[in-house]
């Protein structure tokens, strides 16, 4: 609960904060304001209305206020607590001192084409965002972890002599999929527009690039499917299961079923490092897998228990055999 009202009254602060100041400031301020600057210089080559600038940095902070507090809904967990504790302050520091700098080097200025960008405010914002955020995870990481009831010996399922078992179980973020439908049309419609003409310069070079990624991570992280047969496991992503990844149940030493939130691992998406790895689809049931070699690997997957009973019988089959 306190880190509820803190994470309100943090919101609150900043919200206040980005209001405010280009209120106080506003007699001060040219209308447009100066609101981008390209990658050659410190001279902008993008502008907005006072008003249009006041919104935009109201609804930026708002969503993602909505997006990293939901991260942390598990905050039973300290890795949930620490995530969502960063990225709230980190967010709301980074958007601070970008409104900062940009009310800054607008200020006294007679149009927005004069409002020059100091090299150092780019460094300066992220080291200030990178510092508030890790001072707050540190803060906000809280007791460690209890151990999760019932955590004691895997499950195990009862095969039959000579019994051949399979398990296969499959989850599609609906969120993510409508996304990379939305990133599929725009790239099409954009491609269309270029190769006619139609489009705007440099877009080929530009965004066309970056859609076309957006797709392809899309579409190999819209579903996950994982099969357990044939002495192996096999991961398979996409909604056609391929690329796929095959783990030897050699390689495996136990699996078991455990609760886990996107808070807890960072986010959606594939998350950590190969050895301790998470494939998070969506937040609840995880099939976690410890290897031989002392990793884990935790999957989003229904069914997970299920799963990792089938495993451990397999994998104690082997050992007798």
């Amino acid at each position: 609960m306190r880190a509820r009202v803190v994470a309100v009254a943090w919101w609150l602060a900043v919200a206040t904060a980005l209001l405010v100041a280009p209120l106080a400031l506003r007699d001060r301020l040219p209308d447009p304001l100066a609101t981008h600057w390209g990658t050659s210089g410190s001279v902008p080559d993008g502008s907005s209305s006072f008003t249009g600038h006041l919104i935009l940095t109201q609804a930026l902070w708002a969503g993602l206020w909505v997006l990293f507090f939901l991260l942390g809904r598990a905050r039973d967990r300290r890795a949930a607590r620490v995530t969502s504790a960063a990225c709230l302050v980190g967010a709301g520091v980074l958007l601070l001192g970008v409104d900062a700098s940009t009310l800054a080097v607008n200020l006294d200025a007679a149009t927005w084409r004069e409002a020059l960008l100091p090299g150092w405010h780019i460094p300066t914002v992220i080291a200030a965002m990178v510092a508030a955020g890790g001072l707050a995870a540190y803060l906000g990481r809280g007791a460690p972890d209890e151990e999760p009831a019932g955590s004691g010996e895997p499950p195990v399922l009862r095969l039959r002599r000579g019994q051949r078992a399979v398990w296969v179980s499959r989850v599609v973020n609906p969120w993510l999929a409508a996304a990379t439908v939305l990133a599929l049309a725009l790239t099409a419609t954009m491609g269309v527009l270029t190769l006619v003409g139609g489009a705007p310069g440099g877009f080929l070079a530009g965004l066309l690039p970056a859609f076309v990624i957006l797709v392809v991570v899309g579409l190999a992280t819209v579903a996950v499917s994982v099969r357990v047969g044939d002495g192996r496991i096999t991961i398979g992503f996409g909604p056609l299961g391929w690329p796929a990844r095959r783990i030897p149940l050699s390689k495996v030493e136990s699996a078991w079923s455990q609760t886990r939130q996107p808070g807890e691992v960072g986010g959606w998406g594939f998350r950590g490092l190969p050895g301790n790895a998470t494939i998070m689809l969506r937040g609840g049931e995880c099939l976690v897998l410890r290897y031989r070699s002392g990793g884990q690997l935790t999957i989003s997957i229904d069914d997970a228990e299920r799963g990792a009973s089938l495993i451990n019988a397999l994998i104690a089959e082997r050992v007798q055999s």
